[in-house]
């Protein structure tokens, strides 16, 4: 009931800042509780939190924020996710409301196979899984990002799957948003949880899969600093997702 509880509230609450991001994940049948920002302080001490810190669903703007690797302010979880590789991971949003922009899971593995300690800013990364332009044109077509909202009050899922030969280790995943709706001025929403990935595989990733963050996005790049309105824009039917491209294993 309590849990409950908190969603409502939280889902309250994006509803009024029409923003969002991840409040929970799933593995198979096991849900797995993320940080609320709107929720209790005693979240902060709890064994059972799987995801790092956040405090507002308003956006990132800047590509060069520190705060674009894992939001604000980030602090490390206490708890994991297991998850075999292979396994799908699911994040959950009690809403969303954007329709335009890609969405992309990373993962970076967690020095010294600790999480607890380690800092994400400029760390390398790499793409499990990206979501964009499904059919149509930039401006009016159907987004990945638009299919996935929800606006009947149940929750939107977004799964990616941890590639089969990933080496096992203690790895930060990272799901980031990025909506395009306001003109030359992109908004960020990245959370992060903690994963320990098991399986008996030894694959990862070279150098041409990785990309630190922040650093992989810069207004130089047409795909960020877009404007969807734009008549030269508007009608095209590919956008290119920024970043490199995603490691299947």
């Amino acid at each position: 009931m309590l849990q409950l509880y908190f969603t409502a509230v939280a889902y309250l609450a994006q509803l009024a800042a029409a923003h969002g991001g991840a409040l929970n994940y799933t593995v198979g049948d096991t849900w797995y509780a993320g940080y609320d920002p709107f929720g209790p302080k005693d979240q902060d001490d709890a064994p059972y939190i799987v995801q790092r810190k956040w405090i507002t669903n308003e956006p990132i703007f800047e590509t060069t924020n520190a705060s674009l690797a894992c939001n604000f302010p980030g602090n490390p979880a206490r708890a994991y996710i297991p998850i075999n590789a292979g396994e799908n991971i699911t994040a959950v949003y009690n809403t969303w409301v954007h329709t335009v922009g890609p969405m992309i899971a990373w993962l970076t593995p967690c020095a010294n196979n600790d999480c607890s300690t380690f800092d994400p800013a400029g760390a390398e990364w790499f793409k499990i899984g990206q979501q964009g332009l499904l059919w149509g044109t930039i401006e009016g077509g159907g987004w990945f990002q638009k299919e996935f909202s929800r606006w009947d009050g149940s929750p939107s899922l977004w799964s990616e799957r941890i590639p089969e030969t990933l080496r096992a280790g203690k790895y930060l995943v990272r799901h980031e948003i990025i909506s395009l709706h306001s003109a030359h001025k992109p908004q960020f929403y990245p959370e992060c949880a903690h994963l320990d990935v098991k399986g008996s595989g030894t694959g990862f990733p070279t150098k041409e899969f990785m990309a630190k963050i922040p650093g992989v996005y810069s207004m130089d790049q047409p795909e960020i600093n877009i404007d969807v309105y734009d008549p030269e824009i508007s009608t095209k039917t590919e956008y290119k997702i920024p970043g490199p491209l995603v490691w299947t294993g």
